[in-house]
């Protein structure tokens, strides 16, 4: 069975509920054959990170940049886990206050680092998560859920 690692940093209600929609939709019925782990991004290890087959990672926007959380978990998973996961899908989510630019750049650029292949289009928004955004996210964990399927 493939496994879909998703790995993020919801510290509010808020994201907390994006979180919970990405992991809905990749807990849908209609999709067969995986498994789906989910670890807050403090406790992500190298061993959860080798052992999916795909991933999906979420995290506020906070000064312009990803969480330390997640930040944490790319520093300390990296040189392990790196050339054997290349190629492997992933996808993300990234919500914040007013910006997110600067965290979407710095997750191109470590996920560009780890050779993964982005197999949904990532959801990156401001402001208020509505009931549309919790449906592209049901909609995310559900595409990416499916890719890792096979």
């Amino acid at each position: 069975m493939a496994r879909l690692l998703i790995v993020h940093h919801s510290p509010t209600a808020s994201v907390r509920r994006i979180a919970d929609a990405v992991l809905a939709g990749a807990h849908n019925d209609e999709i067969e054959g995986v498994e789906v782990v989910e670890r807050a991004a403090l406790d992500a290890t190298v061993e959860d990170v080798l052992a999916a087959d795909g991933y999906l990672l979420g995290t506020t926007a906070n000064f312009g940049y990803i969480s330390g959380a997640l930040k944490h978990f790319f520093d300390t998973t990296f040189n392990a886990t790196h050339e054997i996961t290349a190629k492997r899908p992933f996808s993300y989510w990234i919500h914040g206050s007013y910006d997110t630019s600067g965290a979407e750049t710095a997750l191109k650029s470590i996920t560009t680092g780890y050779g993964w292949t982005l197999c949904a289009e990532p959801l990156v928004f401001t402001g208020e998560a509505d009931a549309q955004h919790l449906e592209r996210a049901d909609e995310l964990g559900a595409t990416v859920a499916a890719t890792v399927s096979g």
